[in-house]
């Protein structure tokens, strides 16, 4: 089987840390114009805010979606707020899934198997630590994404540093936190389903000899946990983009925003986008989950035989 072999010595939360946010940075380059495509849809049927022209162009489905952009736009608005969704990755994915296991085995107070328990809060506490840190960057992202690329005069932001000095000199530093809660609460359920779905399935794959700890096991575990998260996460996660790129008062707080999604457009809308979601989410897990695992073992065996004496 190609890939690295378990290593005898567990990894350390540094190159769990490391691996974590190094993987989700492959997985989003990979997977990035599926995520704008995601955004597009969720936002597309919103009264039209301030600086974003996307809702003069209808789009449907996933493709016909990523179509209509590389025609109107160029292949390039696949990738805008690229840069934004990097900087958020290598910090985000590296405390919300880098530190899990130790939060993990914190929680379950250094026993050898945890319960469900201990996963659930290790995903909600690494979770939340992560959109603290990070949700200036998903706020740039997600801006870039929903903007149309069309002349540079129309265009609501020209580059990332740019974005965050407009934001917080347009709606101050609070607004480089716009969506925080929704953002927590869609972690919490993403970081809780995406870790502990994976955890529990790869568990199961292993104690039952189905699989051994290779990159099938860990292809299907991630695939998995891929589809479960869309499922759960969808609702809150449609809410989250609406509320993040909305102009300054168009919603009075997230759950206005949902309250006014339901009453103009019904329950439909909460699950807007959810194929490119779900296809998002389900490679991005494949591609994250088994890279972070070869990360880990390479960098693993890298350790030892640097630090094993010729």
């Amino acid at each position: 089987m190609v890939g690295f072999r378990p290593v005898d010595v567990a990894p350390t939360a540094a190159v769990k840390f490391i691996g974590a946010g190094t993987a989700a940075c492959i997985a989003d380059l990979i997977t990035f114009p599926l995520d704008t495509a995601k955004v597009r849809l969720q936002l597309q049927g919103e009264s039209k805010s301030a600086g974003a022209s996307v809702t003069s162009v209808r789009y449907s489905g996933v493709f016909g979606t990523i179509t209509t952009m590389v025609r109107t736009e160029g292949a390039r608005s696949l990738y805008n707020g690229l840069v934004a969704g990097l900087q958020r990755q290598m910090s985000f994915a590296s405390i919300r899934i880098g530190l899990y296991d130790s939060v993990k085995q914190f929680y379950n107070k250094g026993a050898e198997h945890a319960g469900v328990g201990s996963r659930l809060l290790a995903g909600c506490t690494t979770g939340a630590m992560a959109v603290a840190l990070a949700q200036p960057t998903d706020v740039v992202k997600v801006r870039f994404q929903a903007q149309a690329n069309g002349s540079s005069g129309n265009r609501r932001y020209q580059g990332t540093m740019q974005a965050y000095k407009t934001i917080a000199k347009e709606e101050g530093i609070k607004g480089l936190w716009k969506g925080t809660s929704p953002n927590i609460a869609r972690n919490a359920i993403v970081n809780c389903t995406e870790l502990v779905t994976y955890d529990l399935i790869k568990d199961a794959l292993l104690k039952s000899n189905l699989m051994s700890d290779t990159l099938p096991c860990h292809f299907t575990s991630a695939f998995g946990a891929g589809f479960c998260t869309t499922v759960i996460a969808s609702p809150v996660d449609v809410v989250k983009t609406r509320y993040m790129n909305s102009a300054q008062g168009q919603y009075c707080s997230a759950l206005n925003c949902a309250f006014t999604m339901m009453k103009k457009e019904g329950p439909t809308a909460f699950y807007k986008g959810f194929m490119p979601s779900f296809l998002r989410l389900g490679s991005w897990n494949v591609v994250m989950f088994v890279t972070y695992e070869q990360l880990k073992r390479g960098m693993m065996i890298a350790h030892q035989n640097w630090a094993t004496p010729v």
